[in-house]
């Protein structure tokens, strides 16, 4: 089982794949500590893809339309040019989101499963205290 999670920054969109997922799923106290230390979190999760705004208002719009709940052009082709496809992730593979909505319209349009829950939230709360290294 492969999971993924996607990451809004405002620079760009970032896919990053979950390394020891079993860790992350239990939630334990320790796995909440490991987000904190830039090291240890680094062994939990590592950058598969990015993809850079091209100016300031590419970057608005994608942030908008993430806001909305709407899959850009933008985001479509980044998730089709780096998740496996559908029929090759196997059963159990995941890309999680922060936002529910977001990932029922991701699943909707490229059918490939989405969650979002208390475990993809903690990924993602590591994720964006460690982005800038």
């Amino acid at each position: 089982m492969t999971s993924y999670v996607l990451y809004e920054s405002a620079s760009g969109y970032a896919l990053f794949e979950l390394i020891q997922h079993d860790d992350i799923a239990s939630l334990t106290d320790e796995v909440q500590a490991s987000v904190q230390d830039v090291q240890r979190f680094g062994r939990t999760v590592k950058l598969k893809a990015f993809q850079p705004f091209t100016s300031a208002e590419n970057a608005l719009e994608n942030i908008n339309a993430v806001s909305e709940h709407i899959l850009s052009d933008d985001l479509k082709h980044f998730l089709e040019l780096n998740l496996p496809k559908v029929k090759k992730a196997g059963k159990g593979t995941t890309l999680g989101v922060i936002e529910p909505a977001l990932g029922t319209v991701i699943q909707e349009t490229l059918s490939f499963p989405c969650k979002s829950d208390e475990s993809t939230r903690e990924v993602l709360r590591g994720v964006r205290l460690h982005f800038h290294n």
